[in-house]
């Protein structure tokens, strides 16, 4: 790792050791923290006691902190600390740390949002100790943390963006639960629509001619994908639920509900999809004789931008504390998921890595809802928070790497503005695919 001179790597190395040694005195009341968000597993805009739960960490727990409890978002809230080192001049680097804490329906944090909490929290507390135990940093600093509710459904951060939740950040940092350590994955650009056919009920018995079958109506639009599915790009992805298909079976249905998620590596090629999707919507209303409404989410996920210097200094710092990072190829290149925090890559410099909590079992499912809330899952957590913020101290301590960090911020922000001003402009869409668009929810 590039350091100004032997001093302040010395005094990098004290700063790393000591912020390890915060997390581990608060690994009792953190643990507590997580436990008790994962008890109550709320879901979007509604995440009221865990917002709670955070606020009373940093107002009441841990001493210092400036909070404000509704930041923007009813069930958002930023808490702040600093600045430090006043005597080092200059602007301020305004660090920010993420807490997620929204639950799935049914299967409560089936996807470690009480551990994104958590990390958020742990590397705040570290942060702020290793920066009290310096006489004189070497810039000054601030330390941020924002709640951001809703990822699971909406778009919370994105919300935020809107209203300039993030305005004033340099960098900011979070990370996620999985089956393995990951520096970067490559998470998925996300549109949602809503689907609902309106029919015309009658007796099914007795004189079905007189009714329009919205259920059949979905049933094609759920058919018409699947087949769509064998003319779509590999790594594109579509896939919902049929969520209201009638009431009686003796009742023609003149309602029906569909969800669907569109997905795409690149956010540049959703729209094809969505057109190619809607086409399928819009047929089987027009065979089946049904009225059509489609409603589309309020908020589009991006893709995650990458950043390599950040990335590189994940890996490192995470080496060095026994991190064993994935070189499973297939993992490394496929995409999964989709976040908000796409969006939020394209605002402020930033990474969300992934790390292991201790089970192999898979995201949304009550085997990793139960992982989640354990005692194992622990150890993995703090120690990723403890990665974060030796990266952010590396900054702190070198700003050449906040240069390069933001250098790369602007090149891969440029590409991807780049392909999507190329595809617009390149006259393909849905009906002229041919290779013409070059190939975390």
């Amino acid at each position: 790792m590039q350091t100004a001179d032997k001093c302040n790597q010395d005094q990098l190395q004290q700063c790393k050791q000591k912020a390890g040694c915060c997390i581990d005195s608060a690994k009792d009341t953190l643990f507590a923290l997580s436990k008790d968000i994962w008890s109550c597993a709320e879901l979007a805009y509604e995440e009221k006691q865990s917002h709670d739960i955070l606020v009373r960490f940093f107002t009441e727990t841990e001493k210092g902190w400036s909070v404000e409890s509704h930041y923007k978002l009813d069930t958002a809230f930023r808490a702040t600390w600093g600045p430090t080192g006043v005597n080092a001049g200059g602007d301020t680097l305004n660090i920010g740390f993420l807490c997620e804490y929204d639950a799935l329906p049914g299967i409560g944090h089936a996807c470690g949002h009480n551990l994104i909490a958590e990390v958020g929290a742990a590397a705040a507390v570290g942060m702020k100790g290793a920066l009290e135990a310096l006489v004189d940093p070497p810039v000054r600093v601030m330390v941020t943390v924002i709640g951001t509710p809703a990822e699971e459904e909406g778009g919370g951060k994105i919300d935020l963006i809107e209203a300039g939740g993030f305005e004033g950040l340099d960098l900011v940092f979070m990370a996620h639960p999985s089956q393995e350590d990951a520096a970067y994955l490559p998470d998925m650009a996300e549109d949602d629509v809503t689907v609902k056919y309106y029919g015309k009920a009658s007796h099914a018995a007795a004189y079905p001619w007189e009714g329009i079958n919205a259920l059949d109506a979905a049933v094609l639009a759920y058919n018409n994908l699947s087949v769509l599915r064998q003319q779509l790009k590999p790594d594109w992805r579509l896939h919902g639920i049929i969520k209201h298909g009638g009431v009686k079976p003796n009742i023609i249905p003149a309602f029906s509900e569909l969800v669907f998620y569109l997905r795409t590596p690149k956010r540049r090629d959703l729209p094809f999809l969505r057109e190619k999707a809607e086409q399928c919507f819009r047929s089987a209303a027009m065979a089946t004789g049904c009225r059509v409404e489609l409603q589309y989410g309020p908020h589009e996920y991006h893709n995650i931008l990458l950043n390599k210097t950040l990335t590189r200094l994940y890996e490192e710092n995470g080496k060095a504390l026994g991190i064993e990072f994935t070189t499973d190829e297939q993992v490394l290149n496929t995409p999964s998921g989709s976040t908000d925090f796409g969006n939020l890559s394209f605002v402020v410099p930033g990474i969300h890595p992934y790390f292991y909590i201790g089970t192999e079992a898979l995201n949304h499912t009550e085997e990793y809802t139960a992982a989640a809330g354990s005692d194992k899952a622990q150890f993995f957590t703090l120690r990723t928070a403890k990665t974060l913020v030796m990266m952010a101290l590396d900054v702190l301590f070198n700003p050449e790497l906040l240069k390069q960090v933001k250098e790369d911020f602007r090149l891969s922000k440029l590409k991807e503005e780049c392909e999507v001003r190329r595809e617009n402009g390149s006259g393909s869409g849905p009906g002229q695919w041919g290779g013409a668009a070059s190939a975390s929810r």
